[in-house]
């Protein structure tokens, strides 16, 4: 027994060295970096209930793309998914001059068909913690993807010291199928979703199995062991946090372990040292963390439900000092996290999430445009949708890319969506006396290199006294957070509010219930940009706008992206 227990300990070291190692030792110059891919269906037990997921060469959540700033990614995707079509987003990566490469079925490219293979050829033009998954449908929930962390060249340093860097996938589970889930959204009478049955630390979650058959719920199966992050006493980790929820909004923590700030979505943060980090769909973070507690036993990781009624158990994680076995469970009650409505303390977060000094980027002082989009819950020919202005958005068979490229008429409408809405007489505090709407296809249309300011403005939905949270998510840009606020948005009163000394830059920001979030970014990429909410559900149902900007700047697209709608059959010259 005791020369087992030593070789576990032997591999453990080996592996911890062989991780830091590979951390630290980076090409000098920038590389092209090829990775193929092949997208299957798999049964995967990752809370012990046996489920339907889909993987990347076998692996659910799918493999981490570890490369330099400035190395260019190709990745060959291999739809072997006998019944769906795949299209793959690399969230964060802004895809200048590859505008088709963003991944975005119904925008940029035509989805992969099954049987066919894409390549994504794109570069990464900055350090940072980044994501990739599904943008197809409401398939990313059934576990396609992953993370994405790119490192600065060598001689390069960030402004912050750590030991050992590594990454961490924090996600929600359902065992519906989105099938299963669209359907009911789709459906008159309509069927909502509901919370998800686990949350998932790097792919790992525990459902209680009592009264399923063994067959479906086996809660020995190692697949659905604890997820452990092992750690030597008085190293410092820097944990990259990715999150991939489909519809929760979390809190992070580390029982009895303090956490210091300092990195989101790529960009780097004014330190703050904290106990718990809010973290929302679409999100990522670095925080360092000093092992400095009693190294003769093991704590827990926990994330928990925030701004939902939570109804999902906790997830649980340990957090293992070396030599301690890595499967040792603390003694101790898992930490349970912040309450759930505490939307204040959520908010103080937000504000407190600024630009490091010695690395802001200060935005321009005033803007060309300013569109303001209403976030409500309507119905749309007796179905209930999500809309922006009292228009519910949705996509075209043809992708905007393509068409607006090509000159193609008549695949969207050209009337341009609204820019506000009627707010003096509109109470963000009450179920609206009409709730119907509008659907559409229109985009907004950008003049290039224009400053432009969105202000998001959250609402009462259809149920009276509830107000969700939207991570909103801008593809091919970073936007200035400018502020938040509580109550309806006063463009008199509130730009005095805005932040423009130091404020973060980030590609996905919170909407708080019944407040407003203030964005400011350049429409300097030329191409077609996604902005939505990154709830999937929400998304379905028409909570997104599209953004066009200098799309005659962009080169010419791949045929590969090609195929669908009114491009079948198109012959480029």
């Amino acid at each position: 027994m005791f020369g087992i227990l030593r070789c576990e300990r032997i591999v453990i070291m080996l592996l911890v060295t062989c991780i830091f190692i590979s951390f630290v030792t980076v090409p000098t110059e920038a590389i092209d970096r090829h990775y193929t891919w092949d997208v299957t269906y798999q049964y995967k037990s990752l809370d012990c209930y046996k489920k339907l997921a889909i993987a990347i060469n076998g692996l659910t959540p799918g493999p981490t793309i570890s490369a330099v700033q400035g190395d260019t990614i190709i990745v060959d995707v291999i739809n072997n998914l006998l019944m769906e079509n795949v299209a793959i987003h690399w969230h964060g990566i802004r895809q200048r001059g590859t505008p088709w490469s963003d991944g975005t079925d119904g925008v940029t490219q035509c989805a992969i068909m099954p049987g066919e293979t894409y390549r994504y050829k794109f570069v990464v033009d900055r350090a940072g913690t980044y994501m990739y998954h599904s943008h197809y449908g409401m398939q990313r929930e059934a576990g396609l993807y992953g993370m994405i962390n790119v490192s600065l060249p060598v001689g390069v340093s960030e402004p912050f010291k750590y030991d050992v860097d590594r990454g961490i996938i924090l996600s929600d589970w359902y065992h519906r199928s989105a099938y299963d889930q669209s359907t009911g959204l789709s459906s008159v009478p309509f069927e909502w979703i509901g919370e998800p049955q686990s949350l998932l630390i790097n792919g790992r979650g525990n459902y209680n199995c009592s009264g399923l058959a063994h067959g479906v719920c086996n809660s020995t199966n190692p697949q659905c062991s604890p997820s452990t992050l092992t750690v030597i006493s008085g190293k410092t980790y820097r944990l990259r946090l990715a999150s991939l929820t489909s519809l929760s909004a979390l809190s992070f923590q580390i029982e009895d372990h303090e956490m210091t700030v300092v990195e989101a979505d790529g960009q780097f943060v004014e330190p703050f040292v904290t106990r718990n980090l809010f973290i929302y769909s679409g999100e990522t973070y670095s925080v360092l963390v000093t092992a400095n507690q009693d190294p003769s036993r093991n704590y827990w990781t926990s994330i928990n439900v925030i701004s939902r009624k939570p109804k999902t158990p906790n997830g649980l994680a340990i957090f293992n000092y070396y030599p301690n076995h890595f499967h040792k469970s603390p003694p101790t009650n898992p930490p349970a996290g912040p309450l759930w409505n505490d939307t204040q303390l959520q908010i103080n977060q937000s504000l407190g999430v600024k630009a490091r000094q010695g690395f802001i980027v200060t935005p321009p002082e005033k803007p060309d445009r300013v569109i303001v989009l209403l976030n409500t819950q309507n119905k749309v020919n007796g179905y209930i949708r999500w809309s922006l202005n009292n228009v519910s958005h949705s996509l075209p068979s043809t992708p905007y890319l393509i068409a607006l490229k090509e000159n193609m008429a008549d695949v969207f409408d050209p009337t341009p969506p609204p820019e506000d809405y009627d707010s003096p007489n509109f109470d963000i505090y009450s179920v609206a006396n009409n709730t119907n709407a509008n659907s559409s296809t229109s985009i907004y249309r950008l003049q290039f290199n224009s400053t432009v300011d969105v202000i998001l403005q959250n609402a009462n939905i259809m149920t009276a006294n509830v107000s969700e949270t939207h991570p909103w998510h801008l593809h091919g840009h970073d936007f200035w957070v400018l502020g938040y606020g509580e109550g309806k948005f006063n463009l008199s009163r509130d730009i005095e509010k805005y932040n423009l000394v130091d404020p973060i830059m980030k590609n996905t920001v919170a909407l708080h219930p019944y407040g407003w979030t203030a964005l400011r970014f350049q429409a300097d990429n030329p191409g077609v940009w996604l902005f939505h909410c990154h709830i999937e559900a929400h998304f379905y149902l028409g909570m997104l706008v599209v953004f066009e900007s200098g799309v005659e700047k962009v080169g010419n697209i791949p045929k590969s992206n090609y195929g669908c709608g009114k491009t079948k059959g198109f012959v480029k010259p």
